[in-house]
């Protein structure tokens, strides 16, 4: 029997580069503040806010999260931040990482979800355990540099939405032939 994993896909055109001091602009933020973003809802504990808050404060910034944000200005967030921090116990898939990628922007993840394979050999990010030394000191170094750059959107594009649903379609079809198992 074959098995088809089926991921999600992200919007290559709305999750893009925009100019760190365009994003702030937008968002109303100090344009030379010191910003890191969790990528989600506090509340959900699963995804480990006090983490990402030590982080935030050990390396002297700000920490943004996606409480109540529009969908539409989760790009802004992301381009705002020097760094992504996704420190969270377990992700289904974790998007969260493939979207700071689509904009260049460094992510700092723990092993979970897609993370582990999206992440690895990009220079300026990190997948690994959460260590609060080494992930404030990373932080830190996103925070000095005025606008932080990683090359991931390449890897980004692996995960391109038309490229997934494809995918998906020929996973359906292999399915009514009886080829696959979706899982």
């Amino acid at each position: 029997m074959r098995v088809a994993v089926l991921p999600m896909g992200i919007d290559l055109e709305r999750f893009r580069p925009i100019e760190r001091a365009e994003a702030r602009a937008e968002l109303g933020l100090d344009p030379d503040g010191r910003y890191l973003l969790f990528p989600s809802d506090p509340a959900r504990a699963e995804k480990r806010h006090d983490r990402a808050r030590v982080v935030a404060q050990r390396a002297d910034a700000l920490l943004l999260a996606l409480e109540r944000v529009p969908p539409e200005r989760v790009p802004l967030y992301i381009n705002a931040a020097s760094a992504v921090l996704v420190t969270s116990d377990r992700e289904g898939f974790g998007l969260a990482a493939l979207e700071a990628l689509a904009c260049n922007v460094p992510v700092l993840s723990t092993p979970v979800g897609v993370a582990p394979l999206v992440l690895a050999g990009i220079e300026g990010t990190l997948c690994s355990p959460f260590a609060q030394a080494a992930w404030s000191s990373l932080a830190g170094a996103h925070l000095e540099n005025p606008d932080p750059r990683v090359s991931g959107r390449a890897r980004a594009t692996l995960f391109e939405r038309d490229r997934m649903a494809r995918r998906v379609f020929q996973a359906y079809g292999d399915l009514t032939q009886g080829a696959a198992r979706i899982v």
